[in-house]
């Protein structure tokens, strides 16, 4: 008896009639169908007869064309994982409406089953989801009786009903949860986090507002009063402005990530460098606004590892003595730091700087000196020539350790941290990953 089916490195392609045919598996606990090398399977959507797999535990679609999931899905009482993101979807409902003027010839044995399969699926998709600029799907009233589920990723909040929105906060063993709110109404919105507040063994929750658009704002986020107390990883994508109240009471919160948040200076780092057990930061794409990064005197206590990503107005990162005694790695992308990194005398176990694309700092000269003299001999790694990384004009630096990661690499090419960008903005990687960060970890592909 078959139980465990992943089809994610078929070497053919999956269309809608294989999955079809799979709820006949009825003993099945764990199914996984997921995109492989850049190709999604041509999957629109689950069959009525999906609520054949009683026994199901585990359902992971990750980025087909299925835009709805069916009422049935509630009838798999035995589901502990519900992951099923929207492969993104460029083109136009004309787009595709009129592609079916050619329908006819695509039946004709000049067509490949592959091609044929991918036309009839992105032809679903335009009547179907293409209004959502989101990878989430809509989820159907009656989820609340999923009383076993551990994980439901990724919820199109504005396609979903009040209703069913309403029903998550009845999920009490959910532990993560991953929800657009792009486009969303307010009420929605104070519907889904007033649901929120009520899971209270929830570890990580990923609310992203921006979708596909670039823009977008985490609208009514600082009604929330009483934040999930268990939560150890929190991503949030969408302006802010200012740190919701709430977030001081994340006494667990390991890994934080912000995106186009556009967090002013002042509270922001009082805020995040009072949570005594964060590990992991990340600031990206404009999550923050100030010209200086300031990490105080006792701030930040478990901070392992700090990263930022194309700050546009930050030009100051700087640590005064007795900040961030534990912190190893800092990663520098896409910034212009014109006052240059302070203060790496304070952090007694730093173990590496990391200057990526497009990153440029003053005083490099000074900084390559400051690791040469450290106590605990960090690495400044570059990804690009020393030159340009170095904006100001002072001296050369002199010869310190500094490794040049990959070397014969184009140095105009993608870095591996811009294809987690991009990716992560679509709902990616081998197993879905929304916290951003690379490389990944082990946990909830966080």
């Amino acid at each position: 008896m078959l139980r465990v089916l992943d089809l994610t490195g078929a070497q053919f392609s999956i269309t809608q009639n294989d999955v079809d045919n799979i709820v006949l598996l009825c003993h099945l606990k764990y199914l996984r169908i997921a995109r492989y090398r850049y190709r999604s399977p041509y999957i629109y959507s689950l069959p009525q007869s999906i609520a054949r797999l009683h026994g199901l535990q585990t359902l992971d679609l990750g980025q087909t064309y299925i835009s709805t999931l069916p009422t049935q899905i509630t009838k798999l009482r035995s589901l502990r994982s519900l992951r099923c993101m929207k492969e993104y979807f460029s083109s136009s409902l004309t787009t595709y409406l009129t592609n079916t003027l050619c329908l006819p010839m695509i039946f004709t044995p000049f067509v490949s089953t592959s091609d044929r399969s991918d036309t009839i699926a992105k032809l679903h998709m335009a009547t179907k989801g293409f209004r959502s600029k989101s990878n989430g799907v809509k989820v159907p009233k009656g989820i609340c009786k999923l009383r076993d589920l551990q994980i439901l990723e990724v919820v199109d909040i504005r396609r979903t009903s009040s209703g069913a929105i309403k029903e998550l906060g009845q999920l009490r063993k959910l532990r993560k949860l991953c929800v657009v709110t792009k486009g969303s109404t307010k009420e929605k919105c104070e519907i889904l986090y007033t649901a929120i507040q009520k899971l209270c063994f929830l570890q990580s929750l990923h609310v992203n507002a921006v979708g596909f658009s670039g823009i977008g704002t985490l609208q009514c986020i600082d009604s929330i009063s009483s934040p999930p107390p268990l939560l150890r990883t929190l991503r949030l994508n969408g302006s802010l402005e200012e740190m919701p109240n709430w977030i001081e009471q994340l006494t667990h919160l390991m890994k934080f990530n912000l995106w186009r948040s556009k967090l002013k200076e002042g509270k922001t780092m009082l805020v995040l460098g009072a949570l005594p057990n964060l590990m992991v930061l990340y600031l990206q794409s404009n999550a923050y606004h100030g010209e200086k990064l300031v990490f105080k005197t006792g701030a930040f206590p478990n901070l392992r590892t700090f990263s930022i990503y194309n700050l546009e107005q930050l030009r100051e990162i700087r640590f005064e003595d007795g900040s961030s005694i534990l912190l190893e790695k800092i990663e520098i992308f896409r910034c212009r730091l014109e006052s240059g990194i302070i203060g790496i005398i304070h952090l007694p176990r730093l173990k590496e700087i990391s200057l990526g694309y497009g990153s440029k700092v003053a005083r490099l000269g000074q900084l390559e000196g400051g690791v040469r003299t450290h106590p605990n001999h960090p690495v400044l790694r570059m990804r690009e020539d020393r030159s340009d990384h170095d904006l100001a004009c002072d001296a050369e630096g002199s010869p310190v350790e500094v490794e040049a990661t990959d070397p014969g690499r184009d140095k105009h090419s993608l870095s591996w941290f811009d294809q987690v960008m991009i990716s992560s903005s679509i709902g990616i990687s081998g197993r879905p990953c929304f916290c951003g960060c690379a490389p990944r970890c082990s946990e909830e592909g966080c």
